[in-house]
């Protein structure tokens, strides 16, 4: 803080895997806008042990299957930060325990529609003793054997992962988290998107043009209903989710009936992350909260999306995120230089859903309200010329550019930790 009349507001904020400074002038500074971040418990495997123990609506996974029972537990790949090295051993432990034999347990990376998990990842993902004593397959969406369940009120068609289907006990592992159009990762998520067909995905997601297929919303979001009912339709018998810190550390787990132990979890990322504030600003400053987050601007884009609610119309949107490995997804790069409207972006997810499009829907939609200015280390070429940004060199130079658009008088929020936060104006300001 610097004194006198020109006082200046220091704000660090996180920016690939460093920090940098940005100076605001005391009499624009609304205030920064954080998570209300819980810590790691001290003994992670504990708390998964724990939750086995006192599952939720359901009987403990030990006393649901029987010593002959195939069991097929669905984990997530790559791109999830889900700590399944963590949960699956105390898992197999209870189906041990039951008197499974390892040799009737497979392990379904829950893929959705990205490519299969490698030898490497998988060692990673689960651990090397797991690895060596199951079974372990990626879903693929596209493979020709998936088993048809039916359709569902919103007329999408449920193909579904054979091992998946024909296995007596259906298990998921996952983490609660936001979800742009889902509302929340997690639960159902194993299911649909997770070992579901390629034409599922499609119809499914396909209905995030809703305006309730949000963040943050489950309640009359067809995205989430949709992905429920297929979830429902597959009799999943039990799950297993974890909420994570931004550290990545288990919070707490939840376990047993597929929607109550996910709704657990999803009551505490609001505790966590949906953070209420009483206006919007002119301007709003934010970070996606540094690596991995800010990898690139695929995944920055997120930020964005999660600030929009609390920048004025015509205002200003700085975003602070490194990406070092430039735009991230050749679909959101294709889609921004092939439509130049929103509209022509709609057509196109009702027509063929592609999966990293949906990020050009949401980067134009965002930029027909506020005007975006992004400090990172991307070439101004593709930041200018194919996603339609602004660009700075510095947060502080694009913080001045933003006062030009807004007006001296401009107020300003900053918001550090954007791709894990909901912040929401509790009033009803325009």
């Amino acid at each position: 803080m610097v004194d006198g009349e020109n006082a200046l507001v220091e704000v660090w904020l996180p920016y690939g895997k460093t920090e940098i400074c940005l100076r605001v002038p005391t009499r624009n500074f609304l205030g920064v806008i954080e998570p209300r971040e819980k810590p790691g418990v001290p003994d992670a495997r504990a708390e998964v042990e724990r939750a086995l123990k006192e599952p939720m609506g359901s009987k403990r996974l030990a006393e649901i299957v029987k010593p002959e029972h195939k069991v097929a537990v669905v984990v997530d790949d790559a791109t999830r930060p889900t700590p399944s090295h963590i949960i699956v051993p105390p898992i197999l432990d209870e189906l041990n325990g039951a008197g499974v034999k390892d040799e009737n347990v497979t392990i379904i990376f829950g893929c959705g529609a990205h490519r299969a998990v490698t030898k490497e990842e998988a060692a990673r993902l689960l651990g090397e003793d797991v690895v060596r004593r199951v079974k372990t397959v990626s879903h693929d969406c596209k493979a020709q054997d998936l088993v048809y369940f039916g359709q569902t009120r919103f007329g999408t068609k449920v193909y579904l992962n054979r091992v998946f289907a024909e296995a007596d006990v259906k298990v998921l592992i996952g983490d609660v988290c936001f979800h742009s159009y889902a509302g929340y990762g997690g639960g159902r998520g194993s299911v649909l998107p997770g070992v579901a067909g390629e034409e599922t995905i499609k119809a499914n997601h396909a209905m995030l043009l809703h305006p309730n297929a949000r963040t943050g919303i489950l309640e009359g979001n067809p995205v989430h209903e949709d992905m429920v009912e297929a979830a429902k339709m597959a009799k999943v018998n039990f799950i297993l989710n974890v909420v994570l810190n931004s550290k990545g550390e288990i919070v707490k787990a939840f376990a047993g009936d597929l929607e109550k132990a996910f709704n657990e979890g999803v009551k505490l990322v609001d505790e966590m992350y949906r953070v209420p504030v009483d206006r919007r600003a002119d301007i709003v400053v934010v970070s996606s909260g540094g690596y991995p987050a800010d990898v690139n601007l695929f995944q920055a884009c997120k930020s964005v999306d999660s600030v929009l609610e609390i920048v004025k119309r015509g205002g200003v949107i700085v975003l602070v995120a490194e990406c070092s490995e430039g735009h991230g997804n050749q679909a959101f790069y294709d889609w921004m230089v092939k439509f130049r409207d929103l509209k022509a972006v709609e057509r196109e997810i009702k027509r063929n859903f592609t999966l990293g499009g949906h990020k050009a829907y949401y980067l134009m939609k965002a930029l027909q309200k506020a005007q975006i200015i992004l400090v990172s280390i991307m070439p101004n070429y593709y930041a200018v010329n194919v996603f339609r940004l602004k660009t700075a060199r510095t947060a502080n130079e694009a913080l001045q550019e933003a006062f030009k658009t807004a007006g001296e008088g401009a107020k300003v929020w900053a918001v550090p930790y954007g791709n894990y936060i909901l912040p929401e104006v509790k009033t009803s300001e325009p």
